[in-house]
């Protein structure tokens, strides 16, 4: 079992939220979006750096819309780009090593067993389950695939052209309900007025025209690309996707168009200060080498809603809080899952 720390994020839990509409007609994919199929969806803000507003705006505009239906969940992106290149042609290949766009899924909130898919501007895609997030050991599914995946994309200028006149690329994605249920509640598609957790990142690179190429701009300090640069729909405070808690609240709309409201639930809340007392659990364990039952130690100074107990072993621990409702309780373990009693 894994026992390395964990960064605590240094940001305000306000994962942004979106209204997904029910789509209205089925979707011919081409890779644009300004076609009726969309027009009905509102678009997200524009993305931000992963780590929020402590870091400066991105250069690029990227928003995303969403839909969805019996069959499928939609996804349209939008990335304002003059360089648009790519390279990797094969399945499943590291497509973050290119410009690209990603989409992450939790189903069912708990952080374990949840999705993540990249695609470049070649449209080629990478899509992979996550048993558990890396800092809790993993593993990344690699041979898992989204079986009846849709995927399209529309360049807005001409593709590994220095020279052409690049204003952006665009990104249709209909990924079927039959691979998504698989890690939901209960094994199903959502319904009306429900919620899962998604997240969006767009990767982009330093590049330079070499030779009428693009290519990464090398830091001559260490002989390597300098590294990239990471915007993000919801913030993670760390420069890490893999934190599901912080990913966004996309709510699922009914048939009828009559719009869901979206408030944080109190339940919400109360998981993520659970899940603060396991990052403080876990960056105990490195520094000691054990866990602590001194809850007044891992708490500090901070404005607490919760009233937690904590049982320890040598190698485990488990801390339970009271649900909303008065009569459930939420339990989070080492290994970060968090699950309702």
């Amino acid at each position: 079992m894994n026992r390395s720390g964990v960064p605590e994020p240094k940001i305000q839990y306000a994962p942004k939220h979106y209204i997904c509409r029910r789509a209205q007609e089925p979707l011919e994919l081409d890779g644009r979006l300004d076609k009726p199929f969309w027009s009905q969806a509102d678009w997200t803000e524009d993305f931000i750096d992963i780590e929020g507003d402590v870091r400066p705006k991105p250069s690029k505009q990227t928003r995303v819309k969403m839909l969805w239906d019996d069959e499928y969940f939609y996804f349209g992106a939008e990335l304002i780009e003059d360089q648009i290149w790519a390279t990797l042609t094969e399945r499943d290949s590291v497509i973050f090593y290119d410009n690209d766009f990603e989409i992450f899924i939790d189903p069912d909130g708990d952080t374990h067993q949840y999705y993540e898919f990249e695609i470049n501007a070649l449209n080629t895609v990478w899509d992979l389950l996550l048993v558990q997030p890396y800092r809790d050991g993993g593993p990344p599914v690699n041979s898992w695939d989204i079986s009846g995946l849709k995927t399209a994309v529309h360049i807005d200028g001409e593709l590994n052209n220095p020279s052409a006149d690049n204003r952006k690329w665009s990104i249709e994605i209909a990924m079927p309900w039959t691979s998504l249920k698989e890690c939901a509640k209960d094994g199903r598609q959502p319904k009306a007025g429900e919620f899962w957790r998604v997240n969006f990142s767009r990767v982009e690179w330093q590049t330079e025209v070499v030779d009428g190429e693009y290519r990464k701009v090398i830091n001559p300090d260490t002989g390597k690309p300098y590294p990239e640069d990471n915007w993000v729909w919801s913030p993670q405070g760390v420069i890490n996707m893999h934190y599901p808690e912080l990913w966004g609240y996309v709510v699922f709309d009914d048939e009828h168009g009559k719009r869901q409201i979206f408030q944080l639930p109190a339940d919400e809340k109360i998981k993520w200060e659970l899940r603060k007392l396991y990052y403080r659990q876990r960056n105990h364990f490195e520094t000691h080498g054990k866990f602590t039952s001194d809850l007044a130690l891992l708490m500090g100074d901070d404005d607490w809603s919760i009233h937690p107990e904590i049982e320890i072993t040598r190698g485990l621990f488990q801390i339970t809080v009271p649900a909303s409702d008065g009569t459930s309780i939420f339990c989070i373990r080492e290994d970060g899952k968090v699950w309702k009693e």
